[in-house]
């Protein structure tokens, strides 16, 4: 039975204006919010015009109730029509009847789905990357390189050691708790959400997904609404290729998000902005759900003068411009450099983006379009700000109509603006110039910690000065994003930029709870553990605590002598 607190009921009555059907009333007041349209649907009940008998006596009714309006039964209709969050509690309560039938547990069920994933990727790859070129205007070989690729290369590299990541680590035995061993056994944490981001919306749905899996857990994955194409895609394909009963796909919006974060789970992964991520955090408090996020920042990236500039500008231009037209979490988000170094870097910038991207880059195959007129509109304010627009170096052109925007590099932007005070998440590139380069370290560390920090130099102390002094999500020296391709090293951010990590193992611990398990047998009893603590056996006890030989000899001899 469902309380309805007293003031709901007063919301229900004074959202309405006027006396309504007591079925309305007691269907509206059953616990359950009421949209915008059910709110003005009630209104309009409420002034429909009564329904009359002419011809025969009128059904019994509450003495106090007048007939029910026609547009009132549809409203009762709707009321009691099942709503998402009913939805997804049953979505939940499947998952958990197959976990605790523990379907999801053997290596062999985790395995085989992991196989599943290898052979939809392998089977479906068009349709994977003509759901991305819809969604983002995805170039084919980017798609192919930058998410396709790389959830296979994760598939394949799980369903290599998982065996020896279920494993039961064996770990020492302390001189305390002789004679005894010791372990930590992995098991999974149950029915966990993931929720994705539109910007790699494959990789970052899948991914999670596939150390999720390895773990031994039921998913529900949430791919975002702001690629439906992608979204679409997983919904249709992923029932066709894995165990429905364990993992399933929700889509929707912020309502179906909303119902899915009001579920109780055993954790939630989330990728996407801070802003999302507190709301992610704050409805996972409520059932104390551990989270992991994985957001973003302004990564920077600082620019030696002594470095191969031609090299340096390539993997610039490709790690920034060739990852979604900078629309990725681990994108350059402005570079550092000196003064008199930081012309050199701007011509040769110019001379790879003509040739990477040709004379009139908005008609480039190979550069992907702003995800929706919202984000094109938030990205072309920040460029027309009045004290940034004339900072302009290189590009700047804008094709509202099919959301282009050109690579756009901006050299000395005020570090008031939003441009620099705001991660970009697009294609704009500023440059900020210092006279040592040594200056970089305070003006990093000035800002939040970013997801991902990057260093072009030859100089080997300035690396190790930026590797222990700037505290970053992931680190790459002399290159951009190529971190994520090495399933050994952990991907994830720390303070602003997240929390939590994953991609390879790091994936399956993330699902995972690492459960410390001690064995002994019934022999070594220590006389001295156990009440009254004499003065012998407090001497005999400390010893022990300190690691003495001695007392330990003693202890398994049964000192002091007690009678049984």
């Amino acid at each position: 039975m469902r309380i309805v607190s007293r003031s709901r009921k007063r919301e229900v009555s004074n959202q309405t204006n006027s006396p309504i059907h007591p079925a309305i009333r007691r269907a509206a007041c059953g616990g359950r919010r009421l949209p915008p349209y059910i709110k003005g649907l009630l209104r309009l009940a409420a002034r429909c015009p009564r329904r009359s008998y002419p011809h025969r006596t009128p059904p019994p009714t509450h003495p106090s109730a007048r007939p029910l309006p026609s547009v009132a039964s549809c409203l009762l209709r709707e009321l009691h029509r099942p709503r998402p969050l009913a939805m997804a509690e049953e979505v939940v309560r499947e998952l958990r009847a197959s976990f605790a039938a523990e379907r999801t547990r053997p290596a062999e069920w985790r395995a085989a789905q992991l196989r599943a994933l290898v052979k939809m990727v392998d089977e479906k790859e068009a349709d994977i990357s003509a759901a991305l070129h819809e969604d983002l205007a995805k170039p084919h070989m980017e798609s192919y390189l930058h998410e396709i690729s790389l959830v296979k290369a994760s598939c394949q590299f799980a369903i290599k050691g998982l065996n020896s990541w279920m494993k039961p680590e064996k770990i020492p035995a302390a001189i305390t708790t002789f004679p005894s061993s010791a372990q930590i056994v992995a098991e999974p944490l149950g029915v966990v959400l993931i929720i994705s981001a539109w910007n790699y919306p494959f990789i970052l749905s899948i991914d999670p997904v596939i150390g999720a899996i390895a773990a031994g857990n039921a998913v529900v994955l949430k791919p975002s609404e702001i690629a439906p194409a992608t979204s679409k895609m997983l919904a249709k394909l992923l029932p066709e290729y894995v165990d429905s009963s364990c993992i399933k796909v929700v889509e929707g919006g912020v309502p179906e998000t909303t119902d899915l974060l009001e579920q109780r789970w055993d954790k939630i992964f989330y990728t996407g902005n801070g802003t999302v991520g507190r709301i992610v955090m704050a409805a996972a408090a409520k059932h104390l759900t551990p989270v992991a996020l994985e957001l973003g920042g302004k990564c920077p990236v600082v620019v030696d003068s002594n470095v191969d500039l031609h090299v340096t500008a390539k993997r610039i231009a490709v790690g920034k411009w060739g990852c979604n037209n900078g629309q990725a979490c681990i994108a350059p988000d402005y570079i550092i450099t000196t003064k008199s170094f930081a012309p050199q870097l701007v011509d040769s910038l110019k001379r790879v983006l003509t040739r990477f991207y040709g004379e009139d880059p908005l008609q480039s195959a190979d550069l992907s379009r702003i995800v929706n007129s919202k984000h094109f509109q938030r990205l072309t304010d920040l460029i027309e700000e009045k004290k940034v627009a004339d900072k302009i170096v290189y590009g700047g052109q804008t094709d509202e109509k099919r959301l282009k925007i050109a690579p756009t590099v901006l050299l000395d932007v005020p570090r008031d603006t939003a441009l620099m005070t705001a991660e970009i998440f697009g294609p704009l590139l500023p440059i900020v110039t210092v006279e040592k380069i040594e200056e970089c370290f305070d003006l990093i560390n000035s800002k939040t910690k970013p997801l991902a920090a990057y260093l072009f130099t030859k100089n080997k102390k300035l690396q190790e000065d930026f590797v222990a002094n700037i505290s970053t999500g992931g680190m790459l020296i002399n290159d951009i994003a190529l971190h994520l391709a090495n399933p050994y090293i952990p991907f994830g951010g720390v303070g602003e930029s997240g929390m939590g990590s994953y991609h390879g193992k790091f994936g399956f611990d993330c699902f995972s709870h690492k459960k410390g398990v001690l064995i002994r047998g019934f022999g070594g009893e220590a006389t001295a553990r156990y009440p009254p603590y004499t003065v012998e056996k407090q001497k005999i006890l400390r010893g022990l605590i300190n690691g003495s030989f001695i007392a330990l000899i003693l202890a398994l001899l049964g000192f002091p002598r007690e009678k049984r």
